[in-house]
């Protein structure tokens, strides 16, 4: 007889199932390579590169053609120039030698969805009095500062006193 779980269960566990098939399509094992790309590339190669798709050799999973779509002439040629180096860093995250050359496909990335900090705004007196009353038992000095810096987060988003 199957078990079944029940109760809460990782979001992740649960994605990763979803996306596998959309991304094994795709040339990834899963989505990481993708997530992970700043990572992998660098962060300036990563603004103006975003990975397509792996072409691997009839029935191998070595040796791939990464296809990479690039936003600009001039960076498709500084990825000409780096592909070694490149190849090198992602076989690494892969593990083992996934990726054998790159192909470059010049056209607009998608566009990236800006995350935005929320406005902070500056403690009254009576809400940094009383965060300072609070905290005040607190006796390690990294533990406090990081409880302080939670407090004014949370006071300087919401109108409530602490």
């Amino acid at each position: 007889m199957a078990k079944f779980q029940h109760g809460p269960r990782a979001l992740a566990k649960t994605i990763g199932r979803i996306t596998k098939p959309i991304f094994s399509r795709r040339g990834f094992a899963d989505g990481a390579v993708i997530a992970e790309w700043p990572a992998i590339a660098g962060d300036l190669l990563a603004q103006h590169t975003v990975p397509e798709k792996i072409d691997y050799p009839r029935n191998v999973k070595t040796d791939g053609i990464l296809r990479l779509r690039v936003d600009s002439g001039s960076f498709a040629l500084e990825i000409q120039h780096f592909e070694p180096q490149l190849i090198e860093r992602i076989n690494t995250y892969f593990g083992y030698k996934a990726v054998g050359s790159v192909k470059t496909i010049q056209g607009p990335l998608p566009k990236k969805q800006k995350t935005s900090e929320p406005e902070s705004k500056t403690l009254n007196a009576a809400q940094e009095n009383t965060l300072n009353q609070e905290l005040s038992d607190v006796d390690d000095e990294e533990i406090r500062e990081a409880l302080e810096k939670l407090g004014r987060s949370i006071l300087s988003r919401s109108d409530r006193p602490l």
